[in-house]
C-alpha cells in the first residue's frame, strides 16, 4: 500500500469510529505499512517504517506506533522517537513513549532529553513523566537539567513549568558559575535564581568576584582621594602665587 493511500485511509476510519466525537479530536498518521484490529471494548492500529502521528497538542515520529484502547485512547511509539508537545512548548528524544489522550499524561523513558524552548531550559533523565494539564514534569535516574548558568543534578526531581520552580532529591547538586551547592533537598527558583537547601548543607562559593568588585572600589576610592588632594594643593598654589 502507498504511503499516500495509508494516510487517507487511517483518517477515514478514525473518522468513522462510533465513540470518535467524545475526544473532538482529529488525529492523522502515517507510515510505510499498517496492521490492525477492532474489537467491542479496544481497537489497535500498529504503524512501522517512518511511522507519524500528529493530534491537537502532540506531534510524534518513530520507527513503531501504536495506538490501542477504546477509541485509541493510547499511543506508544518505539524506536528514535522525535516529539514536540505544542501545547507546552516541549520538544522531545527518547527510545520509547506512552502516552494517554484522555488523562494527556505522557511518560518518556531511556535517554530522554527535553527541552523547554520557552523558558531555554534542557533537561536529561532517563524517565520523565510530564502532564500537560498541570504542566508538571517528573523527572527520575540520573536527572540532569540545565538553565542560564545553572546545572542541577540529582536522582529524582520535579520540574514545574508554569511556576519556573525545581524541586530536587536523591543527592541534589547545583553548580551555579563557580558555586556549589549539596543538600538532602534543593529547590530553585528558576526565575530568581533563589536557591533553598535543606538537610546535611555543604557548598563552595567563590569570593574572587567579590574580591573584584572590592579591589575595583578601593581604587576608585583612592583614585578620588588623590584627584581632590591634587586640586586642593593645586588651589593652595593659586593662592601663593596671587599674594
Amino acid at each position: 500500500m502507498k504511503k499516500q493511500g495509508l494516510n487517507f485511509l487511517v483518517l477515514i476510519f478514525l473518522l468513522f469510529l462510533p465513540d470518535f466525537s467524545l475526544f473532538c479530536e482529529t488525529i492523522t498518521f502515517s507510515a510505510d505499512s499498517m496492521s490492525g484490529s477492532s474489537k467491542k471494548d479496544s481497537d489497535s492500529t500498529i504503524l512501522t517504517g517512518n511511522a507519524s502521528i500528529k493530534t491537537e497538542s502532540m506531534d510524534i515520529k518513530a520507527d513503531r506506533i501504536e495506538l490501542y484502547g477504546k477509541d485509541f485512547r493510547h499511543i506508544k511509539a518505539s524506536g528514535n522517537v522525535k516529539g514536540v508537545n505544542t501545547k507546552s512548548k516541549l520538544d522531545f528524544t527518547c527510545s520509547l513513549m506512552t502516552y494517554d489522550r484522555t488523562t494527556k499524561i505522557v511518560v518518556l523513558r531511556n535517554t530522554v532529553h527535553l527541552i523547554d524552548t520557552e523558558n531555554s531550559v534542557t533537561a536529561d533523565a532517563e524517565q520523565i513523566e510530564y502532564n500537560q494539564d498541570t504542566e508538571i514534569a517528573i523527572m527520575q535516574i540520573a536527572v540532569t537539567l540545565v538553565q542560564k548558568e545553572n546545572t542541577c543534578t540529582a536522582a529524582y526531581a520535579i520540574y514545574h513549568k508554569k511556576e519556573q520552580m525545581l524541586n530536587m532529591s536523591g543527592n541534589p547538586q547545583v553548580v551555579q558559575g563557580d558555586d556549589t551547592f549539596r543538600a538532602q533537598e534543593i529547590a530553585l527558583n528558576l526565575d530568581t535564581q533563589e536557591i533553598t537547601l535543606d538537610g546535611r548543607v555543604q557548598g563552595t562559593v567563590s569570593t574572587e568576584e567579590k574580591e573584584k568588585i572590592e579591589e575595583k572600589e578601593t581604587s576608585e576610592k583612592a583614585d578620588g582621594e588623590e584627584n581632590q588632594e591634587n586640586q586642593q594643593k593645586s588651589s593652595e598654589t593659586q593662592e601663593e602665587t596671587t599674594e
